[in-house]
């Protein structure tokens, strides 16, 4: 967002504490409350958004769990990965994606989700985080599974890498700046084609999911 701002973007975005939408403001954001794991409370993201249109859409809620295929989780990790990963994004898809369907003057913008490299199938190296795992495959398969809905938004899927935030740790490779520019250079050079897709940090597209 910062760097969106920077480059003198106007910026809607969203928090769930008012600690935090004031924060978003004070950079200078159009922030307001949503909490994607509150169906009440994405329920009325349209009625928020109503009459804008949308260049990019970024959607970057995500929460983990480290446990691995030996423990089960339990029904609450469980349901809240999946409200927050999966169902929070179904559920915003329906009510931004028309209105980055008509940004540029109706010939449509993007659409992007923050997966992870753990979502990708095809190279599984363990069971580690396995219920987050899912729940990343299962957004690459909403966005993929969406996108024909709306032919003029390109819609995808980006990892981006392994960060250093609160989820991701200290020791992880990548600081936000350098991830955050890395996927803003990736979504810029997307084309019409490559819609339903998932990409890596350096835009580079997975193989499968």
């Amino acid at each position: 967002m910062r760097q969106y701002l920077a480059d003198g973007a106007r910026v809607l975005a969203s928090a769930r504490q008012d600690a935090d939408i004031k924060r978003l403001a004070d950079m200078g954001a159009e922030a307001f409350a949503l909490d994607v794991a509150d169906p009440a409370s994405i329920s009325g993201l349209a009625w928020r958004l109503d009459g804008e249109q949308i260049d990019i859409a970024l959607y970057v809620a995500g929460v983990i769990s480290r446990e691995s295929a030996d423990t089960p989780p339990t029904q609450q990790v469980f349901d809240q990965l999946m409200h927050t990963n999966v169902l929070g994004a179904m559920q915003a898809i329906p009510q931004v994606a028309p209105l980055v369907q008509t940004a540029a003057h109706g010939q449509g913008g993007k659409f992007a989700f923050i997966s992870s490299d753990m979502g990708h199938i095809g190279s599984v190296a363990g069971s580690y985080c396995w219920t987050y795992r899912v729940s990343k495959a299962a957004l690459n398969m909403a966005v993929a599974a969406a996108r024909h809905d709306y032919p003029k938004v390109t819609m995808v899927t980006l990892s981006p890498g392994w960060v250093r935030t609160d989820m991701g740790g200290e020791s992880a490779s990548v600081s936000v700046q350098d991830s955050v520019a890395c996927m803003r250079q990736t979504l810029q050079g997307l084309r019409a084609d490559d819609s339903g897709g998932f990409f890596r940090l350096d835009g580079r597209r997975f193989d499968g999911f």
